[in-house]
C-alpha cells in the first residue's frame, strides 16, 4: 500500500511539473515572444484591417561604458482612415476632426467625396489622447487604427551612417546608410500568434540549424553617441564660421577600424526626410565622394622614403621656394625659400612642396607608386556602408610624366574618399597595417544568437620601425609647428598634419585660384593610439590655410576624447 501511494504521488507530481512547464512556456510565449501582438490586441478597437503593423529591427549606438542606446527603432501611435461611402456630411466631419488634429480641408473633402473608396488613410501619427478623442466623436465612416513607424531618437545625429526608411515605388525599406546595408536583416515578416507553442519552438530550432533563409536581427554599432554629438557640434560651428560648402569628419580607432563618430554637414533628419531641399543630401560623401586633400598626403610619401632609406628626418636639401619639373614651376605655399640645409623634419613641419618634390626624386617613381598603392589608395576599404567608391589615381599609375609624380608627392592630382585616406593615415600609427573601417560591432539575431563582427587587416609596405619614426616626426610637428608650439599637449604625444589643396576645375582641367579644400588629421596617444581624427572642409571662405580653419576644433575634439575616455598620459 505504501508503494502504491508512492507511485501515485510521483504520477501526480509529474503532471504538476508538466503542466507548470507548459503553463510557464505559454506565459513566456504570450508575454515576451508575442508581447507586442497582445499589446496591440489590447487596443483592438484600433487594429487596422488593411495590413500588418509595420515592424523593423533596432539599430543601437554603443556608449563608452558598453551600454546601448537606440539609434533607430519603432514607435507607435494612431492613424485615421475613412470609408467615404459611409460619411454622411463631409463638411461636418471635417469641422469635428479639425478641432482635434491639423487637417487640410480641401484634401479631406476630396477624399470624403470619393464614395466608392472604402478605405483611405488621411492622418498619421496621432497620440493616444487624440485617437481616443476621435473615437469618441463616433463619426460614421471615420475609424482609428494603431500604427507603427520608424523613429530616430537622435534626430539628425549620425544620419549619414544610419540612413532612412522610405518607399521606393510601393516597397518600404532601407534606402541609405545602415538601413540599406542591412535591410534584409532589419526587415521583419509578420508572425502568426496563433501557432502551436511547441510547434513554433521546434520550427525555430529547425530553421536555425538546417535552413539558410535570411535571419532577422538587430544591429549594435561602434558609434558612441556623445562622441558623435561633439563631432557634429564642431562641424556645425566651423561650417557656419567660414561659410563652408560641405564639411565632414571621422573619429576612428586606428588599430582595429572601429568608428566612434562620422559626420557630414549639411545633413538631414530621417524622421522628416521629406523636408530635405535636395535628395543629394542623403548620400554619404565620406564613402561616396573623392577629393584632392593636399598636404595630409605628405606623411604617406615621407614614410615611404624613410622606409626605403631614400631620406631620413635629418636629410637636407636647398629650398629655393620653387622648383621646375617638366617646365612647370611648383611653389611652396608662401613662395618663399628656406635656403640650404632645410631638413625633412622642416618639410613636414612647414609643409614645403619643394621638399616633397625632392623626396619624390630621391624615392623614385616606381617606389612612390608601389608604396602609395600599398596604402590602398585605389581600393575600396570594405566599410559596411553602401555605395562606397574608390580613389582616382590614374595619374601615378599610368602617366610617364614626372610632373604627375611630383604633384602626387604633396597630395595634388590624386583624389581619394575621406574613408580611404583615414585608413591609409591610420597605418602610419599602427605599425603599417591597413584596417577595415567599420560601424557595426555586433549582430543580435531574433532567435537569441549574437554574432561579434570581425574585420581583416592587411600590411602596407612600411615597417613598424618606419611607423615609429614618422610618428615621431609628426609629434614634433604638433609640438613645434602647430600654433608655433602653443598647441602642444604637455602630457600626451599627439601626431598631426594639416592639408590645404587646390580645387580641381573640371571645366578647364586646371585648378581654381580662389577655392581650396582644408583638411587636418591627428592620432593619439601617438605611440599606442586609441584615436585618429580626420577633418575636412570644402571651399571655406575668407581663410587661406587649414591650420587656421581646423587647429582649434581639432584641439577641442582631442581634449574632449582624452577627458571623456580618461586616457592616461604617455609622457
Amino acid at each position: 500500500m505504501k508503494y502504491s501511494f508512492l507511485v501515485r504521488s510521483r504520477i501526480v507530481l509529474f503532471f504538476v511539473i508538466f503542466f507548470a512547464v507548459v503553463f510557464s512556456g505559454r506565459l513566456f510565449w504570450v508575454q515576451v515572444v508575442q508581447g507586442d501582438y497582445y499589446s496591440n490586441e489590447a487596443d483592438r478597437n484600433y487594429i487596422t484591417p488593411s495590413s500588418n503593423i509595420y515592424e523593423r529591427g533596432t539599430i543601437y549606438f554603443t556608449q563608452r561604458d558598453g551600454g546601448l542606446v537606440s539609434a533607430a527603432t519603432q514607435t507607435s501611435g494612431f492613424k485615421i482612415a475613412i470609408n467615404a461611402g459611409k460619411i454622411v456630411n463631409p463638411e461636418d466631419a471635417y469641422l469635428k476632426l479639425s478641432k482635434i488634429t491639423v487637417l487640410d480641408r480641401d484634401y479631406f473633402i476630396s477624399k470624403a467625396e470619393q464614395k466608392n473608396d472604402t478605405y483611405e488613410e488621411i492622418i498619421h501619427r496621432l497620440s493616444k489622447e487624440q485617437a481616443d478623442a476621435v473615437s469618441g466623436l463616433k463619426i460614421p465612416g471615420v475609424s482609428v487604427y494603431k500604427e507603427k513607424w520608424r523613429f530616430y531618437p537622435g534626430g539628425s545625429l549620425a544620419s549619414h551612417a544610419l540612413g532612412l526608411v522610405g518607399y521606393k515605388g510601393d516597397e518600404l525599406g532601407g534606402r541609405y546608410g545602415l538601413e540599406r546595408q542591412y535591410d534584409a536583416l532589419l526587415a521583419r515578416n509578420a508572425d502568426n500568434p496563433y501557432v502551436n507553442f511547441f510547434a513554433e519552438v521546434f520550427s525555430n530550432i529547425r530553421k536555425t540549424l538546417f535552413e539558410s533563409e535570411t535571419a532577422e536581427g538587430d544591429i549594435v554599432t561602434t558609434i558612441e553617441p556623445q562622441v558623435q554629438s561633439f563631432l557634429e557640434k564642431k562641424l556645425t560651428e566651423v561650417k557656419g564660421k567660414y561659410q563652408i560648402d560641405s564639411i565632414g569628419g571621422i573619429i576612428m580607432n586606428p588599430r582595429d577600424g572601429s568608428i566612434y563618430a562620422l559626420g557630414v554637414k549639411p545633413d538631414f533628419d530621417p524622421n522628416n526626410f521629406s523636408q530635405a531641399k535636395t535628395a543629394s543630401v542623403f548620400s554619404n560623401p565620406l564613402v561616396e565622394n573623392v577629393l584632392e586633400f593636399g598636404s595630409v598626403v605628405k606623411p604617406l610619401v615621407m614614410a615611404a622614403a624613410i622606409d626605403t632609406g631614400a631620406v631620413t628626418a635629418d636629410t637636407t636639401y636647398n629650398d629655393k621656394g620653387s622648383v621646375i619639373v617638366e617646365k612647370k614651376e611648383i611653389f611652396n605655399f608662401d613662395k618663399k625659400g628656406r635656403g640650404p640645409g632645410t631638413t625633412m623634419q622642416e618639410v613636414l613641419g612647414q609643409s614645403l612642396n619643394t621638399g616633397m618634390v625632392f623626396v619624390e626624386q630621391q624615392l623614385g617613381r616606381v617606389n612612390l607608386r608601389d608604396y602609395l598603392l600599398a596604402y590602398g589608395i585605389k581600393d575600396k576599404t570594405g566599410i559596411d556602408l553602401p555605395n562606397e567608391t574608390s580613389g582616382l589615381v590614374s595619374g601615378i599609375l599610368k602617366s610617364p610624366r614626372e610632373i604627375e609624380y611630383a604633384n602626387a608627392a604633396f597630395g595634388q592630382g590624386i583624389a581619394l574618399t575621406p574613408i580611404e585616406l583615414v585608413r591609409a593615415l591610420a597605418s602610419l600609427s599602427n605599425g603599417g597595417q591597413l584596417v577595415t573601417p567599420h560601424v557595426v560591432k555586433e549582430i543580435r539575431y531574433k532567435n537569441g544568437i549574437s554574432k561579434e563582427m570581425t574585420y581583416s587587416t592587411t600590411p602596407t609596405k612600411i615597417s613598424p620601425e618606419t611607423s615609429q619614426e614618422i610618428t615621431r616626426m609628426l609629434v614634433e610637428v604638433m609640438d613645434k609647428a602647430i600654433k608655433g608650439g602653443a598647441g602642444k599637449f604637455d602630457n600626451w604625444n599627439v601626431a598631426v598634419k594639416t592639408g590645404t589643396a587646390q580645387v580641381a576645375d573640371n571645366t578647364t582641367g586646371g585648378y581654381y585660384t580662389d577655392r581650396h579644400n582644408h583638411s587636418f588629421f591627428g592620432y593619439f596617444p601617438a605611440y599606442n593610439p586609441e584615436f585618429i581624427i580626420f577633418l575636412y572642409a570644402i571651399n571655406p571662405k575668407g581663410v587661406p590655410y587649414a591650420a587656421t580653419t581646423w587647429t582649434d576644433p581639432f584641439l577641442d575634439i582631442t581634449k574632449f576624447l582624452l577627458n571623456y575616455y580618461n586616457i592616461p598620459p604617455d609622457r
